[in-house]
């Protein structure tokens, strides 16, 4: 078990996609249309438009350029303005090494109440066109891409697994297998070793037993073996690795009573963002 996490900044309507970037943590504020940045003293600032609607994500180019997806991908210039990337946007987006862009989604509307369909992940081009790499995905949320490049891990919420896909040189996806099983993964993080962070199952939300708690992120090496935990006493949705020489933790909070109630849970203005440091 890894030391209790510290509250760094809280206040936020609801918070997803946790990224470190040129020194501070950078998030999507859903439901207030921003990005926000903040450092390691809890200084936060607003430093580029979001999107209106849930469920969106950020991730960078090689050439620094920020990334938002939403209802499309959208680039951000350096004047804060936006331009189309690609009209294919996704619930999540993930740049690996090599520059490719990879979006993922399903086609139904998770709010409303709809009926689950299989959901996919796609490669976008430069120049905005895209194909699908993977398909059949029990509702796709984080991903992230190995440190060498070589593999991308997609969370299937649906299906409390990590599957992991090997990377081609023009950004196919192929060798589907299984990460790790048994989790309730949204937002991921990786580390140097290639150890993922990951929601677990075991809170109160999965099996609604009262000494669950609340929230717990587990790191999770490729078979399944689980080295080290931590618990928070709200829900975590993401998770992200930064600070000096990236032993910080972060862990994005949010209270959630279900789509149902979602509005209620906004105007509290609960979200909020904890942080523990690793061992070294």
């Amino acid at each position: 078990m890894l030391p209790a996490p510290r509250l760094l900044a809280g206040g936020f309507v609801m918070i997803e996609s946790g990224r470190w970037h040129d020194g501070r943590l950078w998030f999507a504020h859903w439901g207030a249309g921003e990005v926000l940045a903040v450092d390691l003293m809890g200084q936060t600032e607003v430093v580029a438009a979001g999107r209106t609607s849930m469920g969106w994500a950020l991730d960078w180019l090689p050439d620094g350029g920020l990334l938002v997806s939403g209802e499309d991908l959208a680039l951000v210039q350096p004047d804060g303005s936006t331009r189309r990337y690609s009209e294919q946007g996704g619930n999540e987006v993930v740049v690996d090494p090599a520059g490719h862009v990879y979006v993922n989604g399903a086609d139904f509307d998770f709010a409303g109440g709809g009926a689950p369909t299989p959901g996919w992940i796609r490669l976008v081009d430069p120049d905005g066109t895209t194909r699908e790499v993977a398909g059949d995905i029990a509702f796709p949320n984080g991903m992230v891409v190995t440190p060498d490049g070589s593999t991308l891990v997609v969370a299937e919420s649906f299906a409390g697994r990590l599957s992991a896909f090997d990377i081609g040189h023009d950004g196919s996806l192929s060798g589907r297998r299984t990460w790790a099983e048994g989790l309730g993964p949204d937002g991921i993080a990786i580390d140097a070793a290639r150890g993922i962070w990951s929601q677990t199952a075991d809170t109160f939300a999965h099996t609604r037993v009262e000494s669950a708690p609340a929230g717990a992120v587990v790191r999770v090496l490729d078979g399944g073996e689980i080295t080290h935990r931590v618990e928070t006493d709200v829900p975590c949705f993401s998770c992200a690795l930064g600070g000096p020489e990236g032993r910080h933790l972060f862990l994005l909070c949010n209270e959630f009573e279900g789509v149902d109630h979602l509005t209620a849970v906004q105007a509290r203005r609960s979200a909020r963002i904890y942080v523990t440091e690793l061992p070294a």
